[in-house]
């Protein structure tokens, strides 16, 4: 008889824990492969050093945040789009590279938003420590 608990893999409560696995390991496989996704890694544990070295508030900290959740899960799309395009066709086709090309630019739409958030936030905090 099935208990529904999680974890024995039938029941709502072990497909949930399965699709948090499955989320799990998408994101390890990423970050693995991905190397703008390691450098977004990389520039969002800087900001959240910055963060703590600065002691912000909990105001900044949200968006500190959001910037950084919102950077990472818009390159884990970005490299979903270009997986599937690249396993739907092999060759090279327009509408293939547009669809690759307008994923890209949603990334850079925001970095550039997350960067001036950073620069917001830190380069006050910066200008102070060091003066003008």
């Amino acid at each position: 008889m099935d208990s529904g608990l999680p974890g024995n893999g039938r029941g709502p409560g072990g497909r949930l824990l399965k699709s948090f696995v499955y989320a799990l390991s998408g994101i390890g496989s990423a970050i693995k492969r991905e190397r703008n996704l390691q450098i977004h890694i990389f520039a969002g544990t800087v900001a959240i050093g910055l963060s703590i070295l600065f002691s912000i508030s909990k105001m900044e900290w949200l968006f500190i945040l959001l910037a950084i959740a919102g950077m990472l899960s818009l390159e884990l799309l970005n490299t979903a789009v270009e997986r599937v395009v690249d396993l739907v066709t092999e060759e090279f086709h327009p509408i293939a590279k547009q669809a690759k090309d307008i994923a890209a630019g949603a990334v850079l739409v925001y970095a550039c938003l997350s960067l001036l958030i950073g620069a917001i936030i830190f380069l006050p905090k910066i200008t102070l420590i060091f003066g003008r």
